[in-house]
């Protein structure tokens, strides 16, 4: 449970509504990976980044699915990694903890030859987003964020650039119609 009582959001998506305008957070889609009393954190599932994850974390590099680059997972803590991976069921739990079946945040520090045993994809973030107790909560009312449930694939999208839209259009209707709001309504 939330800091309000509502139920955790972890697992689920942070879809930004066209309202969220200007860095960090524009049209960004983001995993919440743990939501609690005490705040909740999630990674930008659609930001990736110049640096080839080879460069960073060469020991994993060959469990990194396209693009194999280093993704922009938020603005706090960005000199720190959190790695995403699905594993399949069943799968030991060594170097792993389940975030919402199959998805599993991977311990970079594993051994990398037994990592590459039961993760079946992979995708590392640079930092990530955080919220005090209550503060994203605050934000879904004030109609920043929309919810929707996970997939998956949503985290290993070879195209991540177009997920924003691609995840809206899923959505029931009118959420759906979101999907092709201009980036400038003026031009509309």
């Amino acid at each position: 449970m939330s800091a309000t009582g509502t139920p955790s959001l972890r697992g689920r998506l942070l879809i930004a509504t066209p309202d969220m305008v200007g860095a960090p957070f524009e049209r960004t889609v983001l995993a919440i990976l743990d939501h609690s009393g005490d705040g909740a954190l999630g990674v930008v599932l659609n930001h990736p980044g110049q640096t080839p994850v080879g460069a960073v974390v060469p020991a994993v590099s060959e469990l990194v699915v396209t693009p194999d680059v280093l993704f922009d997972g938020g603005p706090v803590g960005t000199g720190s990694a959190i790695a995403l991976g699905t594993t399949s069921q069943g799968a030991p739990r060594s170097g792993w903890l389940p975030v919402s079946p199959p998805l599993v945040s991977v311990d970079l520090d594993h051994d990398p030859s037994e990592l590459a045993t039961v993760v079946r994809q992979l995708r590392v973030f640079a930092g990530y987003a955080g919220w005090s107790a209550g503060q994203l909560e605050s934000e879904i009312g004030e109609h920043a964020w929309w919810v929707a449930d996970l997939l998956p694939g949503d985290v290993f999208d070879p195209d991540p650039d177009s997920l924003w839209r691609r995840v809206l259009r899923r959505q029931p209707w009118p959420l759906a119609a979101a999907a092709n709001y201009p980036f400038d309504p003026r031009l509309n």
